[in-house]
């Protein structure tokens, strides 16, 4: 009769006293039920500020300004709570510039040689017809401020009418060219740089002396003054020192 030899049962008891101790382990992070965490705002929330700064420190990284006279809650919250946004911040090497005199905040990309950062902001740079405009309505900030106006208004026909003497053939047709300091306009519109007070009548800010410096101004006047028809493509009015435009998609 041979003799057949037969594996023993595996023995199971240390897989089942692992897995009980499994069970009866916590989480590392137990998550905590919004009813018993009245600060929290959803589900997993781990933020320590309230709802309205969030949503000023949402409204800095999404737009390019946040202007006093605009947004006035904001602004308020904003300077109340300036040291924690800027914290949040510059967790993510964004540095916020807070210009008082001017009523006016945005952020800006922190660029080191020193330490490796990550870029989060792009510079988006403005059009040839929206630079030409910027020059332009700044060159009329300066002049009435100068001259003691307490603010100062264009027209959209003179802005047009003395934009388009720089463009040149190469530039497409006219129709096309006054659809582009038109829709430069309503950019700069838009980011507050100019406000519509009625039909075609804007009020520069004073957010025009931040896109467009002294030192940057003067640079595009004198491309302005030595342009000819086959002229190089118009300087960026982003370039130095404006604000970066948003988060990176």
């Amino acid at each position: 009769m041979t003799d057949i030899d037969t594996a023993a049962p595996a023995d199971t008891r240390g897989d089942a006293d692992d897995r009980a101790t499994d069970a009866e382990t916590p989480a590392f992070i137990a998550p905590v039920a919004m009813e018993n965490d009245p600060d929290a705002l959803f589900a997993g929330d781990r933020g320590i500020l309230d709802a309205d700064v969030r949503r000023v420190l949402v409204r800095i990284l999404q737009r390019r300004f946040l202007l006093a006279e605009t947004s006035p809650t904001e602004w308020k919250l904003l300077l109340e709570h300036q040291q924690s946004i800027e914290s949040r911040l510059n967790d993510l090497f964004v540095r916020l510039v807070v210009d008082h005199a001017r009523g006016v905040a945005y952020k800006e990309q922190v660029r080191s040689d020193d330490v490796d950062v990550p870029i989060l902001l792009k510079d988006e740079a403005y059009s040839r017809a929206e630079t030409l405009v910027l020059v332009y309505l700044r060159t009329v900030f300066q002049r009435e401020t100068t001259a003691g106006t307490a603010s100062a208004r264009v027209d959209v026909e003179e802005v047009e009418q003395t934009v388009l003497t720089y463009f040149s053939e190469t530039d497409g047709t006219r129709a096309s060219q006054q659809r582009a300091v038109r829709t430069a306009i309503a950019r700069l519109d838009r980011e507050g740089i100019i406000e519509e007070e009625s039909e075609g009548r804007y009020r520069i800010g004073p957010l025009i002396e931040i896109v467009l410096d002294a030192a940057t101004l003067r640079e595009l006047q004198r491309w302005l003054e030595e342009q000819t028809a086959d002229a190089t493509p118009t300087p960026s009015a982003a370039e130095p020192g404006a604000p970066e435009e948003g988060l990176l998609s």
